[in-house]
């Protein structure tokens, strides 16, 4: 499996993508689940993409085991493992999945994690009260989102 280490051919694939303002959580457009286009339009940073494998709204490692995130604790078992995700799934593919996992895959346990509308029965934090007026924000930003695609396309099998 790949290190991070490894991360100048991913800045430099990634590095394609022009600075742009982000595309809104409402107006991505999904091809069969994937994305096609970056939705911050801007590189992902796989360093920070690991980062947000372990903590705040990412948390991936809480349902899925990653190798080369040994050294944290508490990975989960609910997700299939993303070691070797990188050959499983295209960039795209993955951005899909990372965004909104449910257009993909009916009926997933997995979060949407760049989507604001379409929820069943939203709360408003942890206070058990019925989400207010405000609008929702999604668990991760558009360049949040890219951050743990780029991570995602290091895990390979080689």
């Amino acid at each position: 499996m790949k290190h991070i280490s490894g991360l100048a051919v991913m800045a430099a694939f990634c590095g394609s993508f022009a600075a742009a303002e982000a595309i809104k959580p409402t107006d991505v457009v999904y091809v069969d689940g994937a994305v096609e286009a970056s939705l911050s339009g801007t590189a992902g940073d796989p360093v920070s993409g690991a980062e947000l494998m372990n903590k705040g709204a990412g948390n991936c490692i809480a349902c899925h085991q990653v190798s080369d995130l040994a050294h944290l604790p508490f990975h989960g078992e609910i997700g299939p493992t993303l070691d070797g995700v990188a050959d499983r799934w295209t960039v795209a593919e993955l951005r899909g999945i990372v965004a909104n996992a449910k257009v993909m895959f009916e009926g997933t346990m997995m979060p949407s994690f760049y989507r604001t509308t379409g929820f069943f029965r939203l709360g408003d934090a942890y206070t058990g009260d019925a989400h207010g007026d405000t609008e929702v924000q999604p668990l991760l930003t558009a360049q949040q989102v890219e951050d743990v695609v780029a991570y995602l396309v290091t895990l390979t099998e080689d």
